[in-house]
């Protein structure tokens, strides 16, 4: 509330009269109540920020596990060092294609999953292609995501997380992704 206190002059002996100068004093104490009030009311009334988690279904750790993949239709995703990856199709072993450095986006591993998806089912008949993820022992979990992203991107449903052989270690190593 504002007050008004009028304070009356002082009587001085002369002919002048002097107007009264009235002091003004704003009591803030309501505009501070309504400020809290305010924020109180927007911290409970925001969500916060719900964690993004991300589902994988992973096969029971008992028994054998192990299908035959025909490598026509299978790609292997090497994740590395230095938010670098290198793929090829096939397998290992004898790979269909030469592997290929790439990094992460539209313009890297996202146009390759397409243009070879695209491959694989005018190849099969209308069969999806497999992806084969493996990463290596200095990548990161971002990097794991943001392959399952660019798949999800290229409507990629056929995946699955294998562990690395020592020959794919050793092709990371050659093509300097891995230290």
């Amino acid at each position: 509330m504002a007050e008004l206190d009028a304070k009356p002059a002082a009587a001085e002996k002369g002919t002048r009269t002097k107007t009264n100068k009235k002091s003004i004093r704003v009591d803030l104490t309501a505009m501070v109540d309504l400020a809290f009030l305010l924020i109180t009311f927007f911290i409970l009334t925001t969500t916060l920020q719900k964690p993004k988690t991300m589902d994988l279904v992973m096969p029971d750790k008992e028994g054998d596990h192990t299908m035959p993949v025909p490598e026509s239709r299978t790609m292997t995703v090497l994740i590395g060092a230095k938010d670098k990856l290198e793929w090829f199709m096939g397998s290992p072993a004898k790979p269909l294609s030469t592997p290929v450095v790439d990094g992460f986006g539209k313009d890297g591993i996202r146009k390759a999953l397409l243009a070879q998806s695209e491959r694989v089912k005018q190849a099969s008949n209308g069969e999806d292609m497999i992806v084969l993820i493996k990463a290596g022992a200095h990548s990161n979990y971002a990097n794991i995501v943001g392959i399952m992203d660019e798949l999800n991107i290229a409507n990629i449903q056929k995946r699955a997380l294998v562990d690395i052989t020592p020959d794919e270690v050793n092709l990371l190593k050659r093509d300097h992704i891995e230290e």
